[in-house]
């Protein structure tokens, strides 16, 4: 696990990208992506917004990111995420050459970097990239467990 003194404070920046999903009443995970110590990309999840499946927040920051850089390759990229991505995500991780994941939580139930598969550092692949998992761990969680908790008394208030 490759440690960055910055980790916390980009974790820090997703959880706020978290936070807007949250407010536009979507699964609160953020993204960021940063190259230079520069964020270049950022985004969180508005599947519902959109009404489009694949607008998760990691796949709206590496469209950020790779417009910003004119490239759909994120050569020295790091990209950090307040969930383990899914398979779609790890996926698109993986074709984005993005060399460094960091994430906060772990997601057991679709997690694809390490939770139910390993799709961004599988060696049969052509690309891998380190995976730094826990930073900011709770709080990531945390964020998670109270907007499932706040649509359950929701539902249950509707009744």
């Amino acid at each position: 696990m490759l440690l960055d003194r910055n980790d916390d404070y980009y974790m820090d920046l997703a959880l706020r990208e978290a936070d807007k999903a949250w407010e536009a009443g979507e699964v609160p995970i953020g993204a960021v992506i940063v190259h230079q110590n520069r964020v270049i990309g950022k985004g969180y999840n508005q599947t519902e917004m959109l009404q489009d499946p694949t607008a998760h927040a990691e796949m709206i920051a590496i469209t950020a990111a790779a417009e910003h850089l004119g490239s759909r390759r994120l050569l020295d990229c790091s990209i950090y995420i307040t969930l383990e991505p899914c398979a779609m995500c790890s996926g698109a991780i993986v074709l984005a050459r993005l060399p460094r994941l960091v994430y906060g939580a772990k997601d057991p139930k679709a997690g694809a970097s390490g939770s139910l598969y390993r799709i961004t550092d599988d060696q049969r692949l052509n690309h891998r990239c380190s995976i730094t998992s826990g930073i900011r761990e709770f709080q990531c969680s945390a964020i998670l467990t109270s907007f499932f908790a706040h649509l359950r008394e929701q539902r249950n208030g509707n009744k």
